[in-house]
């Protein structure tokens, strides 16, 4: 194995540090307590002001003024081990990410009256903590330490067009701030020595623009559907990825399109939810560069409304979009230590449940539950550190939603 390839591995591991657990690639299954609970759904069902996140449409459906805020815990478990045979000195090898919490802030607004016009804001965290493995004494894992905050501000207008289909826009400004860090091992491919190498140039930050789009079709009082699409946002973080991977990579890093499709049936008192949308990490600049594909994802619901408190439960499906490389290639091997290393965007299923009362007519709580079953890949790693090396990653998830809501 040549240091010089691993080197160029341990900063490519760190190219992206967008949010590295969060359920389908790196977005979340849902956005607010209600859409939560229900496996992430919400393109055609009105769960009140957090659609300003969903399909701004819906807002519309308000019938007066409403303002939630909340956030999630999320409490990813990431152990990766690898295997390098051939290696003087070195044998299996597992580490466990640090970076074993994130708090997700959420804040949605609406003001309805149940006519034609509707207006509402969003301001919430897509992103948390990246990996960290500072602590490990292993070259392999490059001490590396990455941190990627992302905050979406979206103000929302809906329209009711006819008494049964509705529309709503939304723009989107996105703040982000990048800041990736690691240490190349010297000479002797020990830390601790004065020719070890310090990689990083601080806190990057960034702005970009995109827009949401929505509609809804009521096909009768007790179906509904609707679509929705997010653009694409381009984001620029200065000297971090085109410093990690010297000048191999530029500092682009787009957080890619989303194309929706969801439907809401109502029978009494149980309301049932279905979602498929398709994530466009194949067309992203940064992702599609590490062989990222597009991930299809479903999403069922299922929610029984009784005298002043709601319960519901859902599972979530989305496909791995991270593609092995062929490991035997330096670059494919690099490609793979990258993504499953301190990207493992992995996780495929989720179940949840959720809940809500109403204390009186102006509060109530919502709160959900999101758990992600362990997945284990094995990756080839043997381009970079030489024949029947493998990297092996672990992955689960928590996450703990709540949202407080006032009603005036």
């Amino acid at each position: 194995m040549k240091k010089t390839s691993l080197a160029l591995a341990i900063s490519a591991a760190t190219l992206a540090a967008t949010p590295a657990f969060a359920t389908n690639g790196d977005v979340l299954i849902g956005l607010g307590a209600k859409a939560r609970a229900l496996g992430g759904t919400g393109i055609a069902a009105f769960f009140g002001s957090e659609n300003a996140l969903t399909n701004p449409a819906l807002l519309v459906k308000a019938q007066g003024r409403e303002v939630s805020f909340g956030g999630t815990l999320f409490k990813p478990s990431v152990k990766a081990t690898i295997d390098t045979p051939v290696v003087p000195g070195t044998g299996p090898n597992t580490e466990t990410s640090a970076a074993d919490t994130n708090v997700i802030p959420e804040v949605s607004i609406v003001n309805g009256n149940g006519g034609d016009f509707a207006w509402g804001i969003g301001m919430f965290g897509s992103a948390g903590m990246g990996v960290d493995y500072s602590d490990s004494q292993d070259p392999r894992f490059g001490k590396a330490q990455d941190t990627l905050q992302i905050m979406k501000f979206v103000p929302s207008v809906a329209f009711k067009l006819a008494d049964n289909f509705g529309v709503g826009v939304a723009p989107v400004l996105q703040y982000g701030a990048l800041d990736i860090n690691t240490v190349q091992a010297g000479a002797d491919f020990t830390f601790g020595t004065a020719d070890d190498r310090i990689v990083g140039s601080g806190l990057s930050q960034d702005l970009g623009w995109g827009f949401k789009l929505g509609a809804y079709f009521d096909v009768n009082k007790n179906l509904t559907v609707g679509v929705s699409y997010d653009s694409p946002i381009t984001m620029k973080y200065k000297n971090q990825i085109s410093l990690q991977s010297q000048g191999a990579f530029s500092d682009t890093l787009e957080q890619p399109a989303v194309l929706g499709a969801g439907v809401a049936y109502t029978a009494g008192a149980v309301q049932m939810t279905a979602d498929f949308k398709q994530i466009k990490w194949g067309d992203a600049t940064g992702y599609k560069d590490f062989g990222w594909e597009n991930q299809n994802v479903l999403s069922l619901g299922v929610k029984y409304q009784g005298a002043g408190y709601w319960l519901g439960a859902g599972f979530n499906k989305g496909d791995n979009p991270i593609k092995k490389q062929n490991g035997a290639t330096p670059q494919g091997a690099q490609i793979n230590y990258f993504n499953y290393l301190l990207f493992p965007a992995t996780t495929e299923t989720h179940f949840t449940l959720g809940g809500g009362y109403k204390f009186n007519k102006t509060v109530s709580l919502d709160l959900a539950l999101v758990y992600a079953p362990e997945v284990s890949d094995t990756v080839d790693v043997s381009g970079l550190f030489g024949p029947n090396a493998t990297l092996t990653t672990k992955h689960s998830q928590v996450g703990y939603t709540f949202s407080l809501r006032y009603d005036f």
